[in-house]
């Protein structure tokens, strides 16, 4: 049986004084495994500090118009503040423009053409950013905000642990999925949503008040985002698992409108 193509963003990073274009496992074992669909890796073709975007090999809609769904990953970078008008980042700041440079106009392409989406931690602030919102570059220093950042220096399974409940908005997208009205999940980001996007809504909380997750008003198809890490041993997870579920089923629902679409001789 076919299995649906669920497109994820690459990183580019410098490995060795050598440019790569990587996603981590994790998120792609959640793909295969949780979604239960076959990760495509996006390589990130926006402009590089080197050449330009090679525009002729990357036609976003194209790309977007063969895919069944979109993983939206985190990353050690954050998004420009420049793209939310924000202040220059600190000294040491780690950006990934070319990632930004695709990902952000993806967001708003793939959401219009109906494309499930699920986004992740770095990929909740590049939602929120791409529909007119702004972030927190510096989480902790904001009064009342607890430190949401991973203890340093510790072992991955300690960093990826539990850190604080969350409160699932009442009758939101995630609670009717999963059943649950609280829940525990890690916390590895520094920065975080400050002024929510239109056409988002608030689908979780931390107990300081944190957007912790979101969906897409009106979206033709799944469309939510979280700022936790789920892909991190989903399977051990049940909000986990049902969001995977849940972004799976729609990506099927998808492959199936694209097959009939092909069928009857129209676009999906």
């Amino acid at each position: 049986m076919s299995l649906p193509l669920v497109g994820i963003p690459c990183d580019t990073r410098d490995i060795a004084t050598t440019p790569f274009h990587c996603v981590g496992e994790k998120y792609i074992t959640a793909v295969a495994r949780g979604a239960g669909a076959l990760p495509v890796l996006m390589p990130a073709f926006g402009p590089g500090p080197d050449a330009p975007a090679p525009a002729e090999l990357y036609d976003l809609d194209a790309m977007i118009d063969r895919l069944d769904g979109i993983l939206v990953t985190g990353s050690p970078s954050n998004v420009e503040p420049h793209h939310y008008e924000g202040t220059p980042s600190r000294p040491g700041t780690l950006h990934d423009p070319q990632r930004d440079n695709v990902t952000l106009p993806m967001i708003r392409r793939a959401l219009d053409q109906g494309v499930p989406m699920l986004a992740i931690c770095r990929g909740i602030q590049e939602l929120n950013v791409a529909l007119g919102g702004t972030l927190h570059q510096h989480v902790q220093e904001q009064p009342g905000l607890r430190d949401h950042r991973s203890p340093p220096d510790e072992p991955r399974d300690v960093k990826y642990a539990h850190a604080h409940e969350i409160e699932l908005t009442p009758g939101g997208a995630l609670a009717r999925l999963s059943g649950m009205q609280t829940w525990r999940v890690n916390s590895l980001h520094e920065q975080g949503i400050e002024r929510l996007a239109p056409g988002l809504e608030i689908e979780a909380r931390a107990p300081d008040g944190m957007i912790e997750a979101v969906r897409v008003r009106n979206a033709r198809s799944f469309a939510i985002a979280v700022q936790w890490h789920p892909e991190w041993l989903f399977w051990e997870d049940k909000l986990s698992i049902a969001l995977f579920e849940a972004f799976g089923a729609a990506a099927r629902e998808r492959m199936a409108r694209r097959a009939r679409a092909v069928v009857h001789g129209r676009v999906a």
